[in-house]
């Protein structure tokens, strides 16, 4: 076992999670750069991008989720991954994800320059199971879209006029009908249709196509790492892509 504790030589599954460094050094990041209330569609893209560039380099990352300012990459199961020390993960993984966000801003944000430096943070954790990982990442798809429901109903108060404190007071102890009320009230008729990607996250992992050689009748498979916002709660995302967890 690594001296931290963190990461279980033995163990077979590892996550390591990166999020911005703190709530207030988010909150302050978005809104001096003026990110769209409660969903930034360019600044969750740029994370997407990100994560794909981290699943590129390290390819021992098998799978990753994000949402909001988090993303958790998953390490394939018989990684050795920087001898599987969880320091050495993480500052890997964090330094590249942080370099990528400053690199690849302009691309998501060309009219809009980066005022100041982003920081992330991060941790790894070791899962003993693939069951427990994916258990994991059904939590977070579920936190997911509950604090979007909850932000998308308290910036549409803020919107109308309401201070944030009236707002959080609006909302005290509403549950999800109330929540769907209020927001057909405000203009949404179905919350389900707001975009996949802010009531599911995004999930990253490398995929394989078949493709004809051009100018040929030859089949040939290809890999690449893709985004999707699809459901991973249920069983029939892990089955349909077995190789992520196997």
């Amino acid at each position: 076992m690594h001296e931290n504790g963190i990461l279980l030589l033995h163990s077979p599954v590892g996550c390591c999670k990166c999020n911005s460094e703190s709530g207030c050094l988010a909150c302050r990041f978005s809104a001096v750069h003026e990110f769209v209330k409660p969903n930034d569609e360019q600044a969750l893209n740029l994370m997407n991008s990100c994560a794909v560039g981290v699943l590129e380099e390290f390819q021992d990352a098998v799978f990753a989720y994000g949402v909001s300012d988090e993303y958790s990459f998953i390490l394939k199961k018989d990684s050795h991954f920087y001898e599987r020390r969880a320091s050495d993960i993480v500052t890997a993984v964090v330094s590249l994800f942080t370099s990528l966000y400053v690199i690849k801003w302009k691309d998501f944000f060309p009219q809009k320059g980066l005022k100041y430096p982003p920081s992330f943070d991060g941790r790894a954790v070791c899962y003993p199971s693939s069951e427990i990982l994916t258990d994991y990442l059904a939590w977070r798809q579920v936190d997911c879209h509950i604090n979007n429901q909850y932000n998308t109903c308290f910036w549409e108060l803020v919107k109308s006029g309401k201070s944030k404190s009236e707002a959080q007071n609006y909302l005290k102890g509403t549950q999800a009908p109330e929540k769907n009320e209020l927001l057909k009230q405000i203009g949404i008729s179905d919350y389900n249709t707001l975009p996949m990607m802010f009531r599911q996250g995004s999930s990253v992992f490398w995929d394989k196509f078949d493709t004809t050689l051009k100018g040929t009748s030859a089949e040939v498979s290809r890999k690449e790492v893709v985004v999707e916002h699809c459901n991973i709660i249920e069983p029939n995302f892990w089955n349909s892509h077995p190789n992520i967890l196997n």
